[in-house]
């Protein structure tokens, strides 16, 4: 007798994610930037795209934490950002 789907198991493929791995912030050296973002969330009812700066904010100490692999913001979406270099000279 066989569970599940008729006629016995069947396979599939488990593919990766398309950036890799995102390895768990065991450390802790991130955690401030996640609750900025994740109480930005909350406080505006889960409306994502009023958090971006959070959002990017999180990103970039992952990347500088070696906790994703480094990639440009703009890469992530954030292409109407500009980078922390120039934002100060504006």
């Amino acid at each position: 007798m066989s569970f599940g789907s008729p006629g016995g198991a069947r396979s599939f493929k488990v593919s990766p994610p398309q950036k890799g791995s995102f390895p768990l912030d065991h450390g802790g050296e991130c955690k401030e930037f996640m609750r900025k973002y994740m109480r930005c969330l909350r406080d505006t009812l889960g409306e994502n795209t009023k958090c971006r700066v959070e959002s990017k904010d999180y990103l970039e100490c992952r990347m500088k934490n070696n906790l994703m692999a480094k990639e440009d913001i703009k890469n992530l979406g954030y292409g109407d950002f500009k980078p922390a270099s120039e934002a100060g000279n504006a």
